[in-house]
């Protein structure tokens, strides 16, 4: 049946082309909404993902990075008493206004981390010219793909809360939610903004251990001596989680796009599944010639399952394509798409699974695929 299901399929490539056309993008909406989806709100959580702190210190229960505030004394000290903890670094999260020639103010989140080569906090990000490059007085490093909103570039100066700074490079896939973060050392972040670190506190504090395996033992050895003293120690993957999820299913933003893309897949299946059935319903005559010739019921139906599933299939390799063309052109545009090879298992199991929900429904049309319409 399947082979039969095949070779009417390709002989009747243009009718069943339509279906196909449906199926891959299907598909591909389902993959892109989800690699959106994650890639819009991974930029949350990247200046974590991409230090090389074993634990994060910062205020009990923070949600989010971008939600820290200023630490209180005893957490250095507690992190300094524990005998894996072989550095401890400081990380500040402040705010203010970038002053543009014609669009006024704009909104900067500035990130202030240490800038000594072997810095903890984006180590993974910076190379060793831009942090030399942050020592210098008022220096900021920008994302290449925000320079226009800010109207500046590299060797070019501007004006963040009233005072001058200096862009000295551009980052890359350093992007934010809401704004543009701006990277500056800790010295020049507390000049930007003052209520980023008063009195000499920090937002965050980074730690390196002796066996970054042994991070989970460490943080929970920390929030226990430390209950009620202001810190909670987290490990980085862990602290990634919880700012991702803030952004998925509590910001609000995140609640909007899932809705979407439940919506978009809910829309893409009844098309996919209306022009499958138009597919089906033209094959009728040749479903009734079948019947004549000795084709049973279960058979007829057989067949229109194998169909489906080798439009599936079709539109899964158009899909595929499409989806890396797609992800050529966001790396190009600097645009935040993760595929990551589960997402994209679920996907195409979910496009299969419309595919033949989409052939159990055109079955009914099958049983129009009597002989006698032949003398019609």
């Amino acid at each position: 049946m399947r082979s039969l299901a095949l070779k009417s399929l390709l002989f009747e490539w243009r009718r069943f082309a339509p279906a196909v056309v449906a199926v891959a993008f299907s598909g591909l909406l389902v993959l892109l909404q989800a690699g959106l989806i994650l890639g819009i709100f991974s930029l949350s959580s990247q200046y974590v993902t991409r230090s090389n702190a074993d634990l994060w210190m910062g205020d009990p229960g923070v949600q989010s990075l971008d939600l820290g505030r200023p630490l209180n004394g005893p957490a250095e000290i507690f992190g300094w008493m524990n005998p894996h903890v072989r550095k401890l670094e400081p990380f500040l999260w402040g705010s203010g206004e970038w002053r543009t020639r014609d669009r006024g103010r704009v909104n900067v989140y500035i990130v202030g981390v240490d800038a000594r080569p072997d810095g903890l906090a984006l180590a993974q990000a910076l190379t060793p010219a831009q942090r030399a490059a942050l020592e210098e007085p008022d220096a900021v490093l920008v994302d290449a793909a925000d320079l226009h909103k800010l109207q500046t570039g590299p060797g070019r100066t501007g004006e963040i809360n009233g005072r001058f700074v200096r862009v000295v490079g551009a980052t890359h896939g350093l992007r934010a939610l809401g704004g543009v973060n701006v990277i500056a050392s800790i010295a020049t972040t507390r000049r930007l903004d003052p209520a980023a670190g008063p009195d000499g506190r920090v937002a965050y504090l980074l730690a390196a251990l002796d066996r970054p395996e042994a991070a989970p033992a460490v943080a929970a050895s920390l929030n226990a001596a430390g209950a009620g003293r202001g810190f909670e120690a987290l490990t980085g993957p862990a602290f990634a989680r919880r700012t991702t999820r803030y952004w998925l299913v509590e910001s609000g933003a995140g609640v909007a796009f899932v809705f979407g893309s439940v919506v978009a897949v809910l829309v893409a299946g009844v098309i996919t599944s209306q022009t499958l059935a138009a597919a089906v319903a033209g094959s009728v005559r040749e479903y009734a010639a079948l019947r004549a010739l000795g084709f049973s019921m279960r058979a007829l139906r057989r067949i229109v399952v194998a169909q489906s599933a080798w439009v599936g299939a079709a539109g899964l390799a158009v899909a595929g394509l499409l989806a890396l063309a797609m992800a050529l052109a966001a790396h190009a545009g600097a645009i935040p798409l993760v595929l990551t090879p589960p997402m994209i298992a679920v996907s195409a199991a979910l496009v299969m699974l419309t595919a033949l929900g989409s052939g159990a429904l055109a079955l009914r049309r099958v049983a129009q695929a009597d002989p006698a319409v032949l003398l019609l």
